[in-house]
């Protein structure tokens, strides 16, 4: 495809959401999204804090996943999460989607969500999670219209922690609805430069993954062979 290991790097949102995350951790994260040159790492909201502190004069930005990872919760605990994330620093807000409000049709209800979540985003970038395996096509459509719609920035594939994570059909299909301006970002089970690859071909402009620092590798490893 032609990027090189730098190019590739700046596609990648660093990500560590695992429950028993620690400190270390998430210091160890920040150090190699400095170091490569990612995007962006994102953590749960209790993280916010500290990673900003650990990038502090960095370029990387900080993203907080809000509503994670069942977007099942009220909307007003959504929105108070995003309000408190911005307040600790966060640049950008991942947030899940009701998935149940949206099969049942209360497409009234989820717009209202998002917008609430753009709202106190406060002009953040705003990515709303769709956990795409969980969906017909016909509701990733009406799901993408409606983000598109709220005011938000990007549609996203998935969380990683349900049944399937991205693939090359969801984000064309994402690309397809959404037009060719906005953001889609590929999460989910993208492992190595090939995947990466192949998504941001399909019509990903960012992807979210554990496993950034093996991607950006493998592609210098392969360069040419891609």
């Amino acid at each position: 495809m032609g990027l090189t290991s730098l190019q590739l790097a700046a596609f990648i949102d660093h990500t560590l959401l695992k429950p028993d995350a620690s400190l270390a951790q998430i210091e160890q994260l920040c150090a190699e999204a400095r170091e490569h040159g990612f995007f962006s790492v994102c953590v749960n909201g209790s993280w916010v804090a500290a990673a900003r502190h650990f990038l502090d004069g960095s370029d990387v930005k900080v993203a907080s996943v809000v509503g994670f990872p069942l977007g099942a919760m009220s909307s007003d605990v959504k929105r108070f999460e995003t309000e408190v994330a911005i307040d600790d620093g966060a640049h950008e807000i991942d947030m899940v989607l009701n998935l149940a409000r949206l099969k049942a049709g209360d497409d009234k209800y989820v717009f209202r969500e998002i917008c609430d979540v753009v709202e106190a985003a406060d002009e953040r970038t705003v990515k709303v999670i769709l956990e795409t395996c969980l969906l017909t096509d016909e509701e990733k459509i009406r799901a993408c219209k409606l983000v598109v719609e709220s005011g938000a920035h990007f549609v996203k594939t998935s969380t990683g922690f349900s049944t399937v994570g991205a693939t090359i059909a969801d984000v064309k299909l994402m690309r397809e609805t959404v037009g060719p301006k906005f953001g889609v970002k590929a999460s989910g089970g993208v492992r190595d430069a090939q995947t990466a690859l192949a998504m941001i071909a399909a019509g990903a402009t960012r992807i979210g993954t554990s496993n950034g620092i093996a991607i950006v590798k493998g592609l210098a490893a392969n360069a040419g062979n891609y």
